[in-house]
């Protein structure tokens, strides 16, 4: 019969071999295996020392870039908008440039006639009746709803409205400074769109062209509707005057995307896809050159859809 002493002999023996096989096994492990691990720490150390270096030095030639396109720029848009008439809309995605856009512009000579904010809340789906409303009822003598879209399509007929008191017209009575400022008031106290800073922002008069500026499409439950509500206003300002896309990127869902890939729509409005650094900003301000002058569009930056990095200049 086995007693209780043999148990504790045999746990004794059982825990004493596996201290030996610890000790053992560590000063093993001490030696060939830990300077292997050491070598692979060491190497990962280098590594990622060298991949900090590179990103440091891709960083420092980006900065590089953009301080020669910032100079660039005071060489090549002095005057080239001289006496021309722009107006800046800026989408809510498009905020962070839409002040260095603004300085191209300026450089360039041209006068702002005005910046509009647009809102998110005039491209959310629910919104369309509101906006029919409002369009009838802010509708001027000179600024009506007569031969606009007729359909349930708030933003369309809202888009066409808005582009008809901003843009110069080819045809009709041109309205008066009471009437464009009265149904931009309406639009604005309904918060439909908005003003950066309304003392200098405000619509003041017509525009030859208007540069919308934009960014990454948007990303909510409502994504797919309200971009195209965007892509829906684009093309009414189209359909009134010269149009510049002024964005970031060209993947799916953007703006800039849904032009370049609409037959008619690719051929009458000018897109720039890196509005987001300084060289697309440039671009901005010749596109528009080229717009005013030449009625040509052309789509710009590193993007799907791309012709080139910059409008070619004339001989």
């Amino acid at each position: 019969m086995i007693n209780f002493r043999y148990h504790v002999v045999s746990l004794t023996a059982v825990f004493l071999a596996l201290a030996i096989g610890l000790v053992v096994g560590t000063a093993a492990l001490n030696g060939p295996v830990a300077d292997s691990l050491n070598e692979r720490v060491s190497g990962l150390r280098k590594d990622n020392t060298q991949l900090r270096d590179q990103v440091s030095s891709l960083q420092e030639e980006l900065k590089s870039e953009e301080d020669f396109a910032a100079e660039m720029a005071q060489v090549a848009l002095p005057g080239r908008l001289t006496g021309r008439k722009v107006l800046m809309v800026t989408l809510p995605s498009g905020r962070d440039q839409a002040d260095q856009v603004r300085a191209m512009l300026t450089t360039a000579g041209a006068t702002i006639t005005g910046r509009i904010e647009m809102q998110d809340s005039f491209f959310l789906p629910g919104n369309a009746e509101e906006l029919l409303y409002l369009a009838s009822s802010a509708a001027q003598p000179n600024i009506s709803t007569t031969g606009l879209p007729s359909n349930s399509d708030g933003v369309e007929t809202a888009s066409a409205l808005l582009a008809s008191a901003v843009l110069d017209r080819t045809q009709g009575t041109p309205p008066a400074a009471a009437e464009v400022t009265a149904l931009l008031t309406a639009y604005e106290k309904a918060k439909y769109i908005g003003y950066a800073d309304a003392g200098k922002d405000k619509v003041t008069e017509q525009a030859q062209a208007v540069v919308i500026v934009t960014g990454l499409p948007y990303v909510d439950k409502d994504s797919v509707q309200k971009d195209q509500a965007v892509v829906t206003m684009v093309s009414q300002f189209d359909k009134q005057g010269s149009v510049v896309v002024a964005g970031n990127g060209a993947s799916d869902g953007n703006v800039i995307a849904a032009i370049r890939g609409d037959g008619a729509l690719v051929k009458s409005i000018s897109t720039i896809d890196n509005t987001n650094t300084t060289q697309g900003q440039v671009v901005a301000a010749l596109a528009t050159e080229q717009m005013i002058t030449q009625n040509k569009a052309g789509q710009y930056g590193l993007g799907a859809g791309a012709a080139s990095m910059m409008p070619q200049q004339p001989q």
